[in-house]
């Protein structure tokens, strides 16, 4: 290749990376909503709104305060130092503008913007609205821009010392779980989640789960797809990206594979919520060394993060009590530390790091990783406590009970409902899908019918069936096939003596009475015999098994039809009435 073609392609590269460098910035700020799914999906419904609008107001507040002043003490030419640059306002006044300065901005900022929503999830379904918006300003202001510019600053003191965090497991995640710890512990945990036990008299956790598992699946999801542009946006070779895309893939693969073979079992059944938890710790954790580790090392590093996620989890929630409903100390915080300890034990020597205790670099990177640990938890903690301290005491941190109870939609936003308009689904299962084993005692035994009437004669009769959901498709025709059309069907909880399946949610036992799905079918009947009904119902209902339901017979008094006003046995005629 001759030199024009070299400089030619040289340029066309710097150019491509640069664009890259932007595209990446775009897919951070898409995290904003993955983040925004997750701890929505997490905590619960009431509280829907009020997530959705801290996750935005975090990048929102962030912009102008960053520019303002973060962006400066961050990347600011002169570094006192090496510990805090200058702020400036170049970026306001500059018209004809620096694009370097510029996209450096940008691409800062989503990353400020992640730091400060970590904290989001953990404080959940109980801070004040008006708190968040000052701890998150006072974050993307002071907290993040100082440390970060320690490590990203070209005369940081950390990155001069050859500390190394390619993409923020330190100076991000770590920061923002340490927030997020310190903002937990001071907020105190929501009501109900912890409990006396009566007969030892000790602390005890309950679950509180959130209500769409859903929108908890689709955040982990946006979040590992803007993660490429997270680690990856900085790369300045096709090779170096390449790379760092299949550490960014394989550390958080291993690390789901390992959490669902260890909540598997340890509790005998594959936990959903806590795999998703370590798909963002295996992503937390290789952000710092994605550019100087190989696949065999980031799939350790993944390995190392899906037992660490667990075990925070559980511990932070059982022996520390402290109520986290996102699981955000454990994955952004511990796994944080993981990743900016990992640099010192799988570099590689890549991209001019220093090689990894395990790649015969001895203790020095090592070293230098703890060093820049310990610094910058150490700034994280102090700050964090002082910001949360001075709201407590000046503005609340926490609002009142009446107002948790009620859902801070309601209190915080006066919003009915993040979900108005719609109506819970109606999951009707299709009888092909219904589990049905072999009897294990005769149907005259099974499905108990309980009788309570009110007078000698009754004419009309109410029949009321519980039963499991799986056999509402096999009851409605078992129905239809004796005369019977009209009835009224729900979708309910509930559990017999035995007081229902128990189950764990994130390492938590639920206490039952903690209750199954189950479906309600009532009808009232006049023409069609009582027995009749019953004997088709226990027919289709029966297999045996505790669970097979209830049934329960009312004497009616009367029956209005509204539309005619025909009442008692004339009033159940016709096909338009249930």
């Amino acid at each position: 290749m001759s030199n024009l073609e070299q400089t030619i392609t040289q340029i066309v590269d710097k150019e491509a990376f640069a664009i890259w460098f932007l595209i990446g910035a775009a897919l951070v700020f898409f995290m904003q909503c993955g983040f925004a799914m997750v701890e929505t999906g997490f905590t619960r419904a009431k509280n829907a709104g009020n997530i959705i609008m801290k996750n935005l107001m975090d990048f929102c507040i962030g912009a102008p305060v960053f520019v303002l002043l973060g962006f400066g003490l961050m990347m600011g030419e002169e570094c006192l130092g090496g510990l805090v640059g200058m702020p400036t306002l170049g970026l306001l006044t500059d018209y004809e503008g620096n694009a370097a300065n510029w996209s450096s901005f940008v691409f800062n900022l989503v990353f400020c913007a992640t730091a400060a929503t970590i904290v989001s999830g953990a404080m959940a379904e109980r801070t004040k609205f008006s708190s968040y918006c000052i701890y998150s300003a006072v974050i993307s202001a002071v907290v993040y821009p100082i440390e970060a510019g320690w490590i990203w600053n070209p005369n940081g003191w950390l990155v001069t010392r050859g500390f190394h965090d390619f993409a923020g497991s330190t100076a991000i995640h770590m920061v923002g779980g340490i927030a997020a710890l310190i903002g937990a512990i001071m907020v105190g945990p929501r009501i109900g989640k912890y409990t006396v036990d009566k007969k030892t008299g000790k602390k005890k956790p309950n679950a509180i789960p959130g209500h769409s598992l859903t929108l908890g699946a689709l955040g982990v999801f946006i979040l590992w797809f803007g993660w490429y542009g997270f680690n990856g946006a900085a790369a300045t070779s096709t090779s170096s990206l390449a790379s760092i895309f299949v550490t960014t893939t394989l550390s958080p693969a291993v690390a789901t594979v390992v959490t669902m073979i260890f909540t598997w079992i340890k509790d005998g059944k594959p936990d959903v919520s806590m795999s998703l938890n370590a798909s963002l710790a295996g992503l937390v954790a290789i952000t710092a060394p994605c550019d100087c580790t190989n696949a065999l090392g980031s799939m350790i590093i993944g390995a190392v993060s899906g037992i660490l996620v667990v075990v925070a989890v559980e511990v932070i929630d059982k022996k520390l009590h402290i109520d986290d409903p996102v699981g955000a100390v454990a994955v952004h915080c511990v796994n944080g530390v993981w990743g900016t300890i990992a640099v010192g034990l799988f570099s590689t020597g890549a991209d001019g790091v220093g090689k990894g205790l395990f790649y015969g670099g001895g203790f020095k990177q090592l070293g230098i990783q703890l060093v820049g640990f310990l610094a910058v938890a150490a700034w994280a903690t102090v700050m964090m406590i002082l910001t949360f301290t001075l709201i407590k005491k000046t503005n609340g941190l926490r609002v009142s009970r009446d107002e948790e109870i009620k859902g801070l939609d309601a209190t915080e936003h006066n919003l009915p409902s993040a979900y108005a308009d719609f109506m819970p689904a109606v999951a009707y299962a299709s009888s092909d899908v219904a589990e049905v084993t072999a009897p294990v005692a005769p149907v005259e035994k099974a499905v108990p019918v309980e009788t309570y009437t009110v007078s000698e004669s009754p004419a009309l009769s109410k029949v009321v069936m519980i039963f499991n959901p799986a056999k509402f498709e096999m009851i409605k025709e078992a129905m239809n096939s004796i005369g019977v059309t009209g009835m009224t069907v729900t979708n309910v909880m509930g559990c017999g003596v035995q007081k229902g399946h128990i189950r764990k949610y994130r390492g938590v036992e639920i206490e039952e009475m903690n209750l199954n799905p189950k479906m309600k079918l009532e009808m009232v009947v006049s023409a069609v015999p009582v027995e009749k009904v019953i004997e088709s119902a226990r027919r289709v209902l029966y297999t045996g098994n505790i669970g097979d339901g209830k049934i329960f017979v009312y004497d009616v008094e009367d029956v209005v039809k509204v539309r005619t006003g025909e009442r008692g046995y004339d009033a159940l005629q016709g096909e338009d009435d249930i």
